[in-house]
């Protein structure tokens, strides 16, 4: 069998005395397509947070790419040093649902600042494949606008096309629709599931339950910091095996 691109185990995350996820497994292979939904206050954005050690993992183990990011062991929770964190953190960026572009930069001046500064690849070179990359997403002509002066939409894509630029193994898309007008909406998701088409490894958190249904190979539902159902999404949504799947499934559809 295939090692997987990405394995989780028992992970758990505490604020203070407030335990947020309560013990996740969770594997994604090379190519998969994976969707994480559930009700908001579930765990899901700090799942996500905790993948690529935005969030420090309370205790359980991430292992990406062969490399043991945090492992529990011998009573203690080891955790990768700094620097190879930020290393797999190029290999795994987020995309966020709030953008997070620098300001005071450029479309093209955000794309290539990671590649740089933490890749170390040649100006030159990082300046050429950010602009092929804002091509790919429609924004080849807005390469020297500022986020204030881009739509929402627009400033998603700079973000999707920042991402793509570190040539990453997977990407995090945290809500990556929720803070846009709904016609601009469609236009995000189909940059998504053009990545997807490629063979891009995919793990999204999202409220777009139409969409995982499409895409998806596999739905995670989390509630109350657990996975509490896992599956195909024909099977998830179509005959859900617990009430609480059940019961969010319901309240979508009102």
């Amino acid at each position: 069998m295939n090692t997987p691109l990405l394995e989780i185990r028992n992970l758990k995350k505490s604020f203070g005395s407030l335990e947020v996820l309560k013990g996740i497994d969770l594997t994604v292979d090379v190519g998969e397509v994976i969707f994480l939904i559930g009700p908001s206050g579930g765990g899901k954005s700090t799942f996500a947070r905790c993948i690529n050690f935005l969030e420090k993992p309370t205790c359980g183990d991430v292992i990406f790419s062969g490399q043991v990011m945090c492992q529990d062991r011998n009573g203690g929770h080891y955790k990768a040093p700094e620097k190879l964190v930020r290393l797999a953190r190029g290999d795994m960026p987020m995309v966020f649902q709030h953008f997070n572009l620098f300001a005071h930069r450029t479309a093209l001046e955000n794309v290539i600042e990671a590649p740089i500064w933490v890749q170390g690849r040649n100006r030159s070179e990082a300046i050429e494949d950010a602009l092929r990359l804002l091509g790919e997403v429609g924004l080849r002509d807005k390469a020297d606008y500022y986020p204030a002066q881009l739509s929402g939409g627009q400033k998603q894509r700079v973000a999707i096309a920042r991402a793509l630029a570190m040539h990453p193994k997977l990407i995090l898309f945290d809500e990556p629709t929720s803070a846009l007008d709904p016609e601009l909406v469609a236009g995000i998701l189909e940059t998504i599931r053009s990545l997807a088409d490629k063979g891009m490894t995919l793990i999204v958190v999202t409220h777009e339950m139409g969409f995982a249904r499409k895409l998806a190979d596999t739905v995670h539902f989390f509630s109350d910091g657990r996975i509490l159902e896992s599956g195909p999404p024909d099977r998830i949504f179509d005959h859900p095996e617990t009430d609480r799947l059940s019961e969010f499934i319901r309240s979508i559809l009102r």
